[in-house]
């Protein structure tokens, strides 16, 4: 069991334990012990989003990883996929990304790229957790260097531009894109700028602390209400580190990470561009969408929730597409992580292909209503123990029969119970989840208040 890691790196509240400084330091320490084999002198990259604590992060981690005797490649504010690819391209040992994602500005976190650009095995978040714990020797004489790469933004840039067709442009469409005041405020406005759109850029002012606050993709209505009044092609929307990407069509519609991922799987395998009529999602993502890829013969195969668990699922298939409802949309053929910009990039292509609008080419996934609730908890109980909760569970199942299912689980990153149903009448799922709501919490408040 790991003690640290959770489904997306390490992430808690900023300067608080475990995430102070002395324990990023020897995080990094730890991280350059895992990866230092041999005698030749090895590399890390470290990128970050906008977070003010990213400030610290960056100085301890690069702080830990020099004492070890290894570089620290220093690129600074860049989306998540862009230290993934960018590890790969200057052939370093590994990479590291200081963000929280989606989180509030006073979180942060750390999380790390093998030197393939994929995201840790489970086998080496405990490796490192294990040098977290033990005391380790360093050499006074063995000591790496750190420096900056002045054009990582420009290198990402101009590779997101190559997953473009070469004989189509943006020219003509006008489109909103909020940055969330993140890691994407400057190379999603570039990229897209430089391949002719005309772009109208929203909250890409970071000052440290408006990360993600009241903005970005985990609040589609501000680009949708901006799409409304600029009269828009369509909105897109980025979260905190660039690894997610929601759209709103041009009638300020929110199309999601399910749709996305619909929509290009069907274009992709009509144009003989999906290796295996297949892709990949989480137990999250809505049932319309596989029956919806089943009509065009295209399967679905679930796995758990984390885009690392998506990546991992796509390899062991051989399966190129696959994403989360969220955004986080994984093109393997172009990284090997969930990217925004570039997914975001590959569905305007269809848009331009198609010569067809958002609103038109969504209609081919047909999403079931489907209600979501987050009930914060002290602490997470199991959920074998809550008895009346898993009562209520399989009596709701019962009536949904085969229209509609429901999920409990716990959040990977937060203190909270994650709550889903859907089905075909959405006041009925509504209801249902409010009750199950109801009864988990105050079963989870009594087995508390009974340890």
């Amino acid at each position: 069991m790991k003690k640290y890691f959770g489904t997306d790196g390490i992430r808690g509240r900023a300067n608080t334990r475990p995430l102070t400084v002395d324990f990023v330091l020897k995080l990094g320490q730890a991280t350059a012990k895992v990866f230092r084999n041999g005698d030749k002198k090895h590399s890390i990259v470290i990128g970050k989003d906008t977070r003010i604590s990213g400030y610290i992060y960056e100085n301890a981690i690069v702080a830990g990883i020099c004492s070890m005797g290894i570089n620290a490649i220093l690129v600074g504010v860049l989306p998540t996929p862009a230290i993934a690819y960018l590890t790969k391209s200057l052939r370093a040992d590994a990479g590291v990304v200081i963000s929280a994602s989606h989180n509030p500005y006073y979180d942060n976190g750390i999380k790390f790229f093998s030197g393939e650009g994929f995201k840790l095995s489970d086998f080496l978040e405990e490796r490192i957790e294990e040098y977290l714990i033990n005391s380790l020797e360093v050499d006074p004489n063995n000591l790496g260097k750190a420096y900056r790469i002045e054009t990582a933004i420009w290198r990402y840039v101009e590779y997101s531009k190559t997953t473009f067709d070469k004989d189509i442009s943006l020219k003509g469409l006008k489109i909103v894109v909020d940055c969330a005041n993140g890691a994407a405020y400057k190379v999603a406005p570039l990229t897209l700028v430089e391949l002719g759109a005309d772009v109208i850029i929203i909250n890409n002012k970071p000052d440290g602390y408006n990360i993600n606050l009241n903005c970005g993709s985990i609040h589609p209505e501000i680009v949708a209400e901006k799409v409304l009044e600029e009269k828009a092609n369509l909105g897109i929307t980025f979260d905190g580190d660039g690894d997610r990407v929601i759209f709103v069509d041009e009638n300020g519609e929110v199309v999601d990470g399910d749709v996305i991922m619909g929509i290009c799987a069907i274009y992709m395998k009509n144009n003989n561009k999906l290796n295996k009529p297949a892709v990949v999602t989480t137990v999250l993502s809505n049932l319309g969408l596989t029956l919806s890829l089943r009509k065009h013969g295209i399967e679905v195969l679930r796995c758990p929730v984390g885009d690392r668990y998506v990546v991992e699922t796509m390899l062991k298939e051989n399966i190129r597409l696959g994403g989360e409802q969220s955004g986080h949309i994984v093109f393997l053929d172009y990284n090997s992580t969930g990217d925004g910009l570039i997914s975001a990039l590959q569905l305007l292509k269809i848009i331009i292909k198609t010569g067809k609008p958002l609103s038109e080419i969504k209609r081919s996934i047909q999403l079931l209503p489907q209600v979501q609730k987050n009930l914060k908890v002290q602490k997470k109980i199991s959920l074998d123990k809550l008895r009346n909760t898993n009562k209520l569970l399989k009596a709701i199942e019962g009536k949904l029969k085969n229209e509609g299912r429901v999920l409990l689980r716990y959040s990977g990153t937060e203190s909270t119970l994650r709550i889903m149903l859907e089905g075909n009448n959405r006041d009925a799922i509504n209801e249902f989840a409010i009750h199950l709501e109801d009864v988990a919490k105050n079963e989870i408040e009594r087995l508390l208040e009974s340890i």
